[in-house]
């Protein structure tokens, strides 16, 4: 097909080793496929540790990288990264430094993170078999606000950092339950000012107690019914959605990416509000939007003729074995993506790769240090990947042909 271009999209990869020596037929097939795309992608997903130091930010979760890794991506095809995660804060503000650093020294495309807020918001640009690519990269949390980039201030100096989709957590609940909450905040006297305490100086502005009730910085809200919700602040998003149209204004070919832990209790299910702005982001003139959310891989949808990933799932993930939460199938598997556009950015072709981490599905007595390189996966493995996928797909109206371990998008 002529006068096209080509993008693969992988899940995230959660990278610690040099695996460049691992030579099985599988990487070696998955290596291949990143080679036939003009531009391959991922979601870098951790913080180096290099000149600027740093220190833990956090316990369990905690990961850093060396910059051996970006190497390692580079070797296996990937030219653009993503960096607005939950893991980009693990070193602080001094792992946001090295990590800028360290990708802007092998050239990358790259977008999410910078010194302040305004080089965290900006978009990555770069050139790539003879197309203009632009990348607008957002973290949607849960995390602390002190790890989302800030500009200077009167008193106030900048802060490196991640950018920031504000997302809010707001659970209704019935008038009972309202009610029973607004007596326990009475009794504990829970002020104005604890409400405060429990805030960053810049985080939104208190709501209003009438109906909704804030408590350790959860929102509740009187309602009909109980359930949960998210509320995405407008400010965020219409900034974000402006360094998209920006660029697509400038002829730029625009991912959109977002990185989220608001999941659904079942991971398969796509949450309403990523949805809203994921098309918020193609209306916007993104040519398609990819996020890494559960990590599991979920469906993918077209819209105005422009694919939504709404999560890819891993790509490589090294976790330890003790006391992993990580060992059910579907973590380990995922597709890579090969999405092909049109001079108008339009899509015009799509077809989708199973891959399995470590090559074969984990059990309870596979070390997950073993697991350490994405293949290719064949035959069974790769129709239950691919019927899977198709299934989820296919109730958003998206159609995908299965053929010789291979799906493709019905035009």
């Amino acid at each position: 097909m002529t006068n096209t271009f080509t993008i693969a999209v992988t899940g995230q990869s959660l990278i610690k080793h040099d695996i460049r020596g691992v030579e099985t037929p599988g990487f070696r097939g998955a290596r291949d496929v990143l080679g036939r795309a003009d531009l391959s992608f991922t979601n870098f997903e951790s913080t180096i540790l290099g000149s600027h130091g740093g220190w833990p930010m956090k316990g369990s979760f905690f990961g850093c990288s060396q910059p051996v890794v970006l190497d390692t991506l580079q070797a296996l095809g990937f030219q653009a990264l993503s960096l607005s995660n939950n893991h980009a804060f693990d070193l602080g503000p001094s792992g946001i430094l090295s990590t800028c650093e360290e990708v802007e020294r092998r050239g990358f495309l790259h977008a999410g993170i910078g010194r302040n807020h305004t080089a965290a918001a900006r978009a990555g640009k770069g050139a790539f078999g003879g197309r203009k690519v632009a990348l607008v990269a957002m973290d949607g949390g849960p995390g602390p606000d002190f790890m989302y980039a800030g500009d200077a201030a009167s008193g106030r100096p900048e802060r490196p950092g991640v950018n920031r989709l504000r997302v809010t957590k707001v659970i209704d609940v019935d008038d009972n339950a309202f009610e029973e909450l607004r007596k326990v905040r009475d009794k504990v006297g829970y002020t104005r000012m604890d409400l405060g305490n429990d805030s960053q100086p810049d985080d939104a502005p208190h709501v209003e107690l009438e109906a909704e009730i804030s408590l350790s910085r959860a929102i509740f809200r009187r309602s009909d019914s109980v359930r949960r919700n998210v509320t995405v602040d407008e400010v965020d998003i219409a900034r974000n959605l402006a360094a998209i149209t920006s660029a697509g204004e400038d002829g730029y070919l625009v991912i959109a990416y977002l990185h989220h832990h608001h999941w659904s209790s079942d991971w398969y299910q796509v949450p309403d509000w990523v949805g809203a702005v994921a098309k918020k982001c193609i209306d916007a003139g993104a040519a398609m939007f990819v996020s890494h959310g559960a990590p599991v891989l979920q469906p993918v949808e077209i819209y105005r003729q422009r694919p939504i990933f709404y999560s890819l799932g891993n790509f490589i993930f090294h976790v330890k074995s003790e006391k992993s939460p990580w060992m059910a199938r579907e973590v380990w598997e995922s597709v890579i993506g090969l999405c092909s556009f049109g001079e108008d950015g339009k899509l015009v072709g799509m077809s989708f790769h199973p891959i399995v981490i470590g090559g074969t599905e984990p059990s309870k007595s596979d070390a997950l240090e073993q697991r350490l390189a994405p293949e290719l996966a064949r035959d069974g493995d790769a129709e239950r990947i691919l019927q899977r996928f198709q299934e989820q797909s296919a109730k958003l109206g998206t159609e995908i042909q299965i053929s010789d371990s291979t799906g493709f998008l019905k035009m």
